[in-house]
């Protein structure tokens, strides 16, 4: 990192390697806090800023076990004492905290389509079934929000005075254009958003879900108290978006069936990356990652016009390769794909920046090849080779060299405007 340049580095921490047992009382893991303790001060040592996502999807056991993990208002009081932990730890050189990250995702894979860990889901296909795609979902997301705003709120309460950092959340989302021009498919691309990305930014600036959204869900969609409207509305000082692709939305006339549904059916909206036997963009390695690079900066825009443009860091934003044994390490790290997906996407920051974006941070991902969930090591977003057969061996890829030649412009003409 030092060597490309790079100015900071974005991290999680494990709920379960601080506090093993999930909860204060059962445990601070005194070695788990040490071995943050030295790669925050490694990275410092190198004038890199640590920025820390406290909860990245994996959760203590023991509080699954104990209560149904974020299916249970529990977890509020829980998820704001280990974060209290962290700050306590870490805060008096941590200046940049992120409480969830892509609690989409999250929620999503975990209690609708069952493809991630706890694995909820209703019975799809004769299935059995594990959970409730129709309820849970919206339960685990409105803990979640619940826990992020705690968080915020001990850290403002009693740490940001002091340690003097910024706090906020990290939301994953793709853009939406309409399938057609019609308006019924219009109104289907914002309801996906509202679904997507309103989810969770509406509550923290305006302290409730989209209105589409409580129409639709009804009675299934939980409602914040008087209480919690004031702890969630403005619990955030940035933005953090992850951005990676862009769908076409078509309207789905039909409601789903009471009995039926699910949150991926509530929004009536299918979507797709093919309109009229044409691909939004270039399939990457992972079919769901479609190459559109004007979607992050009409994101951006879409931000700063209906969310009174907040603080934003672009915390992820990348591509991935598929990962060929046949190659040879010289084959592997030349990755032009990505170089361009980078230099395309930046271009379209970039001008959203020009038209008075509030965007003070880009995070690739990423750093390294890595074992990246449901498709393990059959993929690369690493900027730098692993070699999985070799001791675990690291090379730079091709967009190494040209994101440290792009920073080394950057801080010339930095000093060349002083």
């Amino acid at each position: 990192m030092k060597d490309m340049g790079l100015e900071a580095y974005r991290f999680s921490i494990s709920w379960s390697r601080i506090l093993p047992r999930g909860t204060v009382k059962g445990g601070v893991n005194k070695v788990g806090v040490a071995y943050y303790n030295n790669l925050i001060n490694e990275l410092l040592k190198h004038d890199i800023k640590p920025f820390i996502t406290l909860f990245h999807w994996d959760l203590p056991q023991a509080l699954e076990d104990k209560y149904g993990g974020f299916l249970s208002k529990n977890i509020v009081k829980d998820f704001e004492a280990y974060a209290e932990v962290c700050f306590q730890e870490f805060g008096d050189r941590v200046k940049h905290w992120i409480t969830l990250n892509e609690p989409l995702s999250f929620t999503g894979g975990g209690y609708d389509s069952g493809t991630a860990a706890p694995g909820h889901h209703s019975s799809f296909n004769g299935s059995s079934s594990t959970g409730n795609s129709a309820t849970e979902p919206y339960i685990v997301a409105h803990n979640l929000i619940l826990s992020h705003a705690a968080a915020v709120r001990v850290y403002k309460r009693k740490y940001q005075a002091v340690q003097k950092g910024l706090i906020g959340i990290t939301i994953n989302s793709d853009w939406i254009l309409p399938y057609s021009k019609s308006l019924s498919d219009r109104k289907a691309a914002q309801r996906a958003l509202d679904f997507m990305f309103g989810w969770y930014m509406d509550p923290i600036t305006k302290g409730e879900y989209p209105s589409t959204m409580r129409k639709l869900v009804g009675k299934r969609l939980p409602k914040f108290s008087g209480r919690e409207y004031a702890i969630v509305k403005g619990s955030f000082d940035f933005l953090g978006l992850n951005y990676y692709t862009s769908r076409y939305a078509a309207d789905v006339p039909t409601p789903p069936s009471p009995m039926n549904t699910s949150y991926t059916l509530d929004s009536q909206a299918n979507l797709t990356a093919e309109r009229n036997g044409v691909l939004i963009g270039p399939v990457a390695a992972s079919s769901w990652l479609h190459v559109y690079p004007p979607g992050i900066g009409k994101l951006l825009n879409y931000i700063k016009k209906r969310y009174d443009n907040p603080l934003i860091f672009i915390t992820e934003n990348g591509i991935d390769e598929k990962n060929d044994d046949t190659f040879t390490i010289t084959q592997a790290l030349n990755d032009t794909w990505r170089i361009d997906y980078h230099s395309k996407h930046l271009a379209f920051v970039q001008r959203a920046i020009r038209v008075g974006s509030n965007i003070q941070g880009y995070f690739a991902w990423s750093l390294l090849d890595n074992f990246e969930w449901g498709n393990g090591y059959t993929v690369r977003f690493g900027l730098h080779y692993v070699d999985y057969n070799n001791f675990l061996n690291r090379y730079p890829k091709a967009s190494v060299h040209w994101f440290r030649k792009l920073l080394e412009e950057k801080v010339t003409r930095a000093i060349g405007t002083m």
